[in-house]
């Protein structure tokens, strides 16, 4: 299956494309995805592939993908695990879940981290709470660590408990990360903090407001994007 699912991409790349993604990606010397390897596989496409193997391919077939130096083979893998945890019990989720944290090497662009860390990591760690091998320390352990997507990982994920109107650990991650020095993080922090507004607005704008002066630029205006003009001005100003 792994030979005919790589015939299927050759049918789907493109040199333009390519070019054009590792452009948009900063894969060049010195940016954040250095090194990484496109093809110029779109993304509908992909799906579509995703969507033709994902029943019958196996885990071991799935790390295989996810592990490729290749971006639409881990974006492909990516696609299939997540696809595989919203149809399995816990015994299984548990599993996907393992091989998610064992690969997170391979989870290394946000395009990656955005359409996983939500729906494996952090939805595992909101329903299954109590799992004596797998809990939310894992995302505290994430943020601390000196790697990017890790970090990215870390706040991603909680979006499934925001989404729940759970926000604690979320304000909890966002303080260990306020100090970030990547723009892909401020921006993350500024995407998440919007989302607890939309849903909470006293809560998020109580944090803007105790966090001013700490909040990257990019996060503030992230996280007020949806307020009404006159106001958002003003907390751009720092005015409360």
């Amino acid at each position: 299956m792994i030979e005919d699912i790589k015939k299927d991409f050759d049918k789907i790349k493109s040199k333009t494309r390519a070019s054009h993604s590792s452009s948009f990606f900063k894969t060049g010397p010195g940016e954040y995805s250095e090194g990484d390897i496109f093809i110029g596989a779109k993304n509908p496409d992909v799906k579509k592939l995703v969507r033709k193997y994902k029943k019958d391919i196996t885990f071991k077939g799935t790390e295989y993908f996810l592990n490729h130096k290749i971006h639409e083979y881990r974006l492909f893998a990516l696609e299939v695990l997540k696809y595989k945890y919203a149809k399995s019990d816990e015994k299984e989720k548990k599993e996907i879940v393992k091989i998610y944290l064992d690969n997170i090497e391979s989870i290394n662009n946000w395009d990656l981290v955005d359409i996983s860390a939500p729906h494996i990591l952090g939805d595992y760690l909101l329903n299954y709470p109590n799992e004596r091998d797998i809990d939310k320390k894992v995302l505290y352990k994430l943020a601390k660590k000196n790697d990017l997507w890790e970090n990215r990982i870390a706040i991603l994920s909680t979006f499934a408990f925001i989404r729940n109107n759970n926000f604690q650990d979320f304000f909890k991650i966002a303080d260990i990360l306020l100090g970030h020095e990547h723009d892909l993080i401020h921006k993350a922090l500024g995407w998440m903090l919007r989302e607890v507004w939309k849903r909470d607005s006293k809560v998020a704008e109580k944090y803007i407001e105790e966090n001013y002066n700490k909040l990257p630029r990019t996060s503030l205006r992230y996280a007020i994007e949806k307020m009404e003009e006159k106001k958002r001005k003003r907390y751009l100003k720092g005015e409360f």
